[in-house]
């Protein structure tokens, strides 16, 4: 079974991203994963700032989400869009987090990690803009990120307001089910040469 680790970018209380990890989480589990939730308001650091790290070391923050990412198989990340890139919430958490630390590289956190991604906003583009930058800083600290991903436009009318859930949740269940799978094989051994 593999571990995915789910946070949103957001700490708004009733930030549409924030529901739609919520979502993401249950389907994700549905789908044979152990899914750990967090909230980044749970971790608050400051901003990345080497002089300070120079000082005072890595925050004990940055120490404890290093320990959850290397704890898990797979990233599940939902995200608000700002200014069409990522927020500086999420971008500082990534930042801290590949911070190198007792000799060991920054990297490490990332390694033989899969992520799937997503964003949900009240307008027309339902993250899309912000999805290739958040792509791109993960590839960049050598996570695998799925092809596919999640954009939810106009978010207040994707919700069920009854019960939450999202009203056409099939395309949400496909990736979720691909990243189970994807991190289930990066999980087995690798074959050694003959």
């Amino acid at each position: 079974m593999p571990r995915i680790l789910a946070f949103a970018g957001s700490l708004r209380r009733d930030s549409w991203n924030r529901k739609l990890i919520g979502v993401a989480a249950d389907a994700a589990r549905a789908a044979g994963a152990e899914v750990t939730l967090i909230e980044l308001a749970d971790y608050p650091l400051p901003l990345m700032d080497e002089d300070l790290e120079a000082r005072e070391g890595l925050p004990a923050n940055a120490q404890r989400l290093k320990a959850l990412f290397k704890a898990h198989d797979a990233l599940l990340i939902a995200s608000p869009e700002y200014n069409s890139s990522i927020p500086p919430l999420l971008k500082n958490t990534l930042d801290w987090v590949s911070r190198a630390w007792q000799g060991e590289s920054g990297l490490v956190p990332y390694q033989r990690k899969v992520a799937a991604i997503m964003g949900a906003s009240p307008g027309q583009f339902g993250g899309m803009r912000m999805l290739p930058h958040l792509r791109q800083v993960l590839n960049t600290l050598g996570v695998l990120v799925l092809p596919g991903q999640f954009s939810l436009p106009l978010a207040a009318q994707g919700f069920n307001p009854e019960n939450g859930m999202l009203k056409a949740p099939a395309r949400l269940h496909e990736l979720l089910a691909e990243l189970v799978r994807v991190a289930e094989a990066l999980k087995q051994p690798r074959p050694t040469a003959a």
